[in-house]
């Protein structure tokens, strides 16, 4: 049964020799604190006045590839807090790192010359909501991204993705239900080694379908389920857990979808959410509010279909350009709050945090785009045993439900290029168009020649690696 459950998908691998594909400059360095002399993960290396643009790695580390007609284009490295590095395309030097200083504007001065302005975060963050429909594209566009897709246990990686992505959206003023679109255009690597416990997502795909709300996993058999039943039970737990229709349509994707039932940062968002002027910093010589995200009197929920995913609270921080309100990054996580949530989070995950999520905007002509957007949320895939009683199971048993209960599931898309022509943005719609990452792909080499992809950290290398020595020895 097993052999029958695992899916591997040979993929060829690409590797980067140090060439470029014909028309591009490929750029990488490493981007350091210049006192602490540690990375600075998550900067923005991009082209100025352009969308082409990547982030940093946990270790500081970045590649990035330039068409070459911006070879006398501003190359531009900044990240919020420091002075930004500026040099010409064509004059860039990967010889020695890049060293950021920190660069603080003084919030006593500032509020001494802005009575005018709004004090508080709450008011500060209230005002760029209202400002949302000026600072977000009002024209329907394009963006194509980069989609890496993992998940991991505590040990090893189980499961990789990445694809080139496009996203359609028609504009911030119109619903993202109907008005908003993704598709997966082409797969780079697609491993699958998951040891699912097929049995719980049957259990809960059954559900769904039968509105069986009594059915349990420990009452069905095996033996007596056709695994292309336990297949697609699997596929749609994936799709409703991880989809990117979920991502971008959902109560998650914060601004986009603010002006959305119920949404996390409409009109009631201060039920939900307390913001605390923290700080005024400086991006790229601009400056920007640095405003905490606390918890309030109401409890954040995200209405999961089939998931209990109430009862928490929110932390983190928001950041907010000083000059037109338009929000520049949120760094949000949702906390296990109530009594149930707090037992259910602990007992089958070990955190008490459920959702972490990273999102970046970039501006271009006058608006801001979404730029980077990271997701972590852990996945239930087995029940188990989780008694602590050790007269009844052994340490080390324990331990090892524990490690093989449940997935951290990660989501990292870069967006690069945007597409405004409207007959362009027409063609494309005419397209059929699939948001199923999970799908499988045949690999196009010749696509991937100059694509602007995330670099992995070291860390993220080395499970890789390891994820794809497995999967040969498993067809092996």
């Amino acid at each position: 049964m097993r052999n029958s459950l695992i899916k591997i998908i040979p993929v060829l691998l690409f590797t980067a020799c140090g060439l470029t594909a014909s028309g591009q400059t490929e750029i990488k360095n490493k981007i350091v604190d210049f006192t602490t002399f540690l990375p600075i993960e998550s900067a923005s290396i991009y082209v100025k006045n352009s969308t082409i643009g990547t982030v940093s790695n946990a270790d500081g580390k970045f590649v990035l590839q330039v068409p070459n007609e911006f070879q006398n284009d501003t190359l531009v490295i900044s990240s919020i807090g420091y002075k930004s590095y500026k040099t010409l395309v064509n004059e860039f030097d990967d010889s020695m790192e890049v060293f950021l200083e920190e660069d603080i504007a003084s919030l006593d001065e500032i509020i001494l010359i802005a009575e005018t302005r709004p004090k508080t975060g709450n008011d500060i963050v209230l005002k760029a909501l209202e400002r949302l429909d000026m600072n977000l594209p009002e024209e329907p566009y394009l963006q194509k991204g980069f989609l890496r897709h993992r998940e991991r246990n505590k040990k090893e990686y189980k499961w990789l993705i990445e694809s080139a992505i496009t996203l359609y959206d028609s504009s911030y003023a119109s619903g993202s239900e109907d008005n908003l679109k993704i598709n997966v255009d082409e797969t780079r690597k697609s491993y699958d080694l998951r040891d699912v416990d097929s049995l719980f997502a049957y259990a809960a795909y059954l559900k769904n379908a039968t509105n069986n709300r009594n059915l349990r996993a420990k009452n069905l058999r095996r033996d007596t389920i056709q695994v292309g039943s336990l297949i697609k039970a699997i596929k749609w737990n994936d799709r409703r857990v991880n989809g990117l229709e979920n991502l971008f349509k959902g109560r998650l994707n914060l601004v986009r979808n603010s002006n959305a039932r119920q949404a996390l940062f409409g009109d009631k968002v201060l039920d939900k959410h307390q913001f605390r002027l923290d700080t005024v910093l400086v991006d790229d010589e601009r400056k920007i509010y640095k405003i905490e995200i606390m918890k309030s009197s109401d409890y954040v929920g995200l209405n999961t279909r089939n998931i209990f995913n109430e009862g928490y609270e929110a932390r983190g921080w928001i950041f907010i350009y000083w000059d037109n309100y338009a929000i520049k990054k949120i760094e949000y996580e949702l906390v296990a709050a109530s009594e149930a949530q707090r037992r259910r989070s602990k007992s089958l995950f070990d955190t008490l945090v459920n959702h972490r999520l990273t999102m970046s905007y970039k501006e271009y002509d006058g608006k801001m785009y979404p730029n980077y957007l990271y997701y972590e949320t852990p996945k239930l895939v087995k029940v188990g045993d989780r008694s602590s009683d050790k007269k009844t199971k052994k340490e080390n048993e324990l331990k090892r439900d524990r490690e093989e209960q449940f997935y951290y599931t990660i989501q990292e898309i870069l967006f690069t290029e945007v597409i405004r022509d409207s007959t362009a943005v027409s063609q494309a719609l005419k397209k059929e168009w699939s948001e199923d990452i999970f799908s499988t792909q045949p690999y196009n080499k010749e696509f991937w020649k100059g694509y602007n992809v995330l670099l992995e950290s070291e860390e993220e290398e080395k499970l890789i690696q390891d994820l794809s020595k497995r999967a040969s020895l498993f067809k092996q």
